[in-house]
């Protein structure tokens, strides 16, 4: 005879096991799809410094997440006088570009927005036309206040999208009160976005992006490198040291934490890029620096140095500033804001 009682006991196991079975596959299809998502948190500086889930898309600069990845950069001429001094926004650029633009050393900065949107920026100061390959380079929208000659000229036949707030002040551009003219002159992002849309200009990221990799690079007593010296004439010479705790480069100028006006925060980096290149005379307030072609230049991350070979083509304006590792492959910045401190030999 059958036993019933076995066999009520042996189905209500079989129930069991296949109800167990459906639950867990149920867990492994949730976690597959999480996975495709790229929801897992990795070890990845977004803008705060802590981890990233996956949220948005990366910065094609920079290459942290951030909800505005796919916007498209402005590109800022700022100043480097001690008047300016905090300037306002500058901590919140994805790259910087500084470099001399006088015989005697003055320097100036480019600052190039994507991810963040800076309540003010400046003080904003002349286009100069050693910037402009650079802006091109990166697809972005150039604000100045005026400019050199040269420069003007070039921008006046829109060989770039540039907003002149030689054009659009009280629009797009303002005077800050108490501050002297040529040095008060300031915009916010919402503004220069604005005036992006305003004028036809395009809206979406058009930059093929940097390589970005977050992986910690072997150290050896050959590589380590904490301080960076930038020897521009005082009061524009720059240092950046190495903070062990955050991974991240602080900058000193002059001597003096360069701070943001906008949050009071001293300007940090994740990538410090010193390349190298040479320069001619054109008058006791202009000179020409050669930002196309090649040449070496220095990267310090992670507390490392590496060095490689930077290339621009001449003759494509829009071509991309690409900076290549002793191996000929295109080096590997790990993900965070980056400096590129232009130096003469």
């Amino acid at each position: 005879m059958f036993d019933v009682k076995f066999l009520i006991k042996s189905f209500n196991l079989n129930k069991l096991l296949i109800l167990s079975g459906i639950v867990a596959l149920g867990f492994i299809s949730a976690f597959f799809f999480w996975w495709q998502r790229g929801e897992i948190l990795i070890n990845n500086d977004d803008l705060s410094g802590q981890t990233s889930v996956g949220l948005f898309p990366a910065s094609s600069i920079s290459g942290v997440e951030c909800e505005n990845s796919e916007r498209r950069p402005i590109a800022v001429m700022l100043s480097s006088d001690l008047v300016t001094r905090p300037l306002s926004g500058i901590s919140q650029a994805d790259i910087v570009f500084e470099m001399p633009v006088t015989p005697g050393g003055v320097t100036r900065m480019m600052a190039v927005y994507q991810c963040e949107s800076p309540k003010e920026v400046g003080s904003i100061r002349s286009a100069r036309e050693d910037f402009i390959p650079l802006v091109a380079g990166l697809g972005a929208t150039y604000a100045h206040w005026g400019g050199e000659r040269e420069a003007l000229a070039r921008l006046s036949g829109h060989i770039v999208d540039n907003i002149d707030a030689m054009k659009y002040e009280g629009t797009y551009f303002y005077r800050r009160s108490g501050m002297k003219q040529p040095h008060n002159g300031f915009s916010s992002f919402d503004k220069l976005w604005q005036a992006t849309s305003d004028l036809g200009y395009g809206i979406n990221n058009i930059f093929s992006g940097y390589v970005h990799k977050n992986k910690d690079k072997s150290k050896n007593i050959s590589n380590l490198a904490e301080v960076v010296e930038i020897n521009y004439i005082v009061p524009f010479n720059v240092m950046w040291s190495y903070d062990k705790a955050t991974d991240l480069y602080k900058r000193t100028r002059g001597g003096q934490p360069e701070m943001d006006h906008n949050n009071n925060e001293q300007v940090q980096a994740k990538v410090i890029i010193v390349m190298e290149t040479e320069s001619s005379f054109i008058s006791k307030d202009y000179m020409n620096v050669r930002v196309t072609g090649e040449g070496r230049f220095v990267v310090y991350q992670h507390g490392i140095k590496a060095i490689g070979k930077w290339k621009k083509d001449p003759e494509r304006l829009d071509s991309k500033l690409v900076f290549y590792d002793g191996n000929g492959r295109e080096f590997e910045f790990m993900p965070g804001k980056i400096w590129v401190e232009i130096t003469i030999n």
